[in-house]
C-alpha cells in the first residue's frame, strides 16, 4: 500500500499478480500459464482479477475458447514485462555483490550443443565453482534468447553468430562438421571430402526450430546447392543418425557429437572434409552490461580450458 498526494491510500501490484499477468499475456492460456509458473489455475486466475481490481482496467478478454489481451492489457503487458526485467535485474546484481561464483545460475543450453558438452561444463562447476547452483534449461535458440532478453535465463551456450542488439557473446571455440553416411556409401570414411560432393547427396536434416539446420542448408547453398535437401527430417540428433544408420541418406554432425552418436551403431562411416572445413563457432551469451558479466567472462575463460581435449579449435577471449 501507499498514499497518494491526496492521502488516499492505493494498493501497489504485487509481483506474484504482475507474474501471473506476464505468462497469461505469454501464452494467451490459463492452463499453459499455470503450468510455466507452477501454481494452480484459480491462483492464476486469482492473481490476475486481483491485479485488475488494483488498477482499476480490464487486461483480459475471456471466451469459452481463448483468453486474448484487451487494449488495455496489450499495453500493460509490456510496462510489465519491463518491471520484472528489473526486478530480476535487482536481484542478479544484489548477488554479484554478494559474492561471484555463488547462488543461482541459470543456464540455456541448444540441444545440438547439451549431451556432448554438459559433461564438462558440469564437472568443472562442481569442481571449480562448488557455491554455484547451476540451472541448466535445454531449449531451441528463439527460446533461449527470449528466456535471456526476459531475464528467465542468464547465461546461454550455444552456436553463433546471433547478431542480436543488447546480447554479448564469449566464443570458446570453432569446430569441423563431418558427413556421416551408411556402411557402403562411396564417400564412407572418406577423408579430403569437397564441399560440392553435397550438392548430389541425400541430406538428412533437424526439424525447423534447430540452428544446426540452418547452417547444415547454409553449407549446401555455399557448395552450391539451390534447393533444400530435406526429404526427411528428425527432432534430435540421435533419430538424425540412426536413419543415416537404416539407409534413408546421410546427415552433417559436429565433431563433439561424432563419438555419442555414431557409437550406437556399426552401420555407419564418418567422412571429412577437404580443408577449410565448414565448421561453427560455440559461445557463451550474455545480456550487454549484465551485473556478472566479469564472472561470465572468467567462466569463458575455465570452460576454454576445461574444453581443451574435446576435438575442437579453442578459440582466445579476443576471438
Amino acid at each position: 500500500m501507499t498514499t497518494g498526494n491526496g492521502g488516499t491510500r492505493r494498493r501497489l501490484p504485487s509481483l506474484a499478480q504482475l507474474r501471473a499477468f506476464e505468462a497469461v499475456a505469454e501464452h494467451l492460456h490459463f492452463r499453459d500459464a499455470a503450468a510455466a509458473l507452477g501454481m494452480s489455475q484459480p491462483a492464476l486466475s486469482g492473481a490476475v482479477a486481483a491485479l485488475e481490481e488494483i488498477l482499476g482496467v480490464t487486461l483480459l478478454e475471456r471466451t469459452t475458447r481463448k483468453v486474448l489481451l484487451s487494449p488495455a492489457g496489450e499495453r500493460l503487458a509490456v510496462r510489465a514485462r519491463a518491471v520484472l526485467a528489473e526486478v530480476g535485474a535487482l536481484m542478479e546484481e544484489a548477488e554479484a555483490v554478494r559474492a561471484p561464483f555463488t547462488g543461482v545460475l541459470r543456464l540455456g543450453v541448444i540441444p545440438t550443443v547439451a549431451p556432448y558438452l554438459l559433461p564438462t561444463v558440469l564437472r568443472l562447476v562442481h569442481d571449480r565453482y562448488p557455491a554455484l547452483d547451476l540451472q541448466v534449461h535445454e531449449e531451441q535458440t528463439a527460446s533461449l534468447l527470449d528466456g535471456l532478453h526476459t531475464g528467465r535465463l542468464d547465461l546461454l551456450l550455444l552456436a553463433v553468430p546471433l547478431g542480436v542488439p543488447g546480447v554479448t557473446e564469449l566464443p570458446l571455440f570453432d569446430e569441423d562438421f563431418v558427413l556421416v553416411t551408411p556402411l557402403g556409401h562411396r564417400l564412407g570414411g572418406r577423408a579430403g571430402i569437397p564441399r560440392e560432393a553435397l550438392k548430389e547427396l541425400n541430406l538428412l536434416l533437424l526439424d525447423e526450430g534447430h540452428c544446426l539446420r540452418d547452417q547444415a542448408l547454409d553449407i549446401c547453398r555455399e557448395a552450391g546447392r539451390e534447393d533444400a535437401p530435406v526429404t526427411t527430417t528428425a527432432a534430435g540428433l540421435s533419430t538424425l543418425v540412426q536413419l543415416v544408420a537404416g539407409g534413408l541418406g546421410c546427415t552433417l554432425l559436429p565433431r563433439t557429437a561424432v563419438t555419442v552418436e555414431t557409437s550406437r551403431s556399426t552401420q555407419l562411416l564418418t567422412g571429412r572434409f577437404a580443408a577449410p572445413a565448414p565448421t561453427r563457432r560455440i559461445a557463451l551469451a550474455m545480456r550487454s552490461g549484465a551485473a556478472r558479466g566479469a564472472e561470465y567472462a572468467e567462466l569463458a575463460d575455465s570452460l576454454r580450458e576445461a574444453l581443451a581435449p574435446l576435438p575442437v579449435r579453442v578459440l582466445g577471449s579476443d576471438a
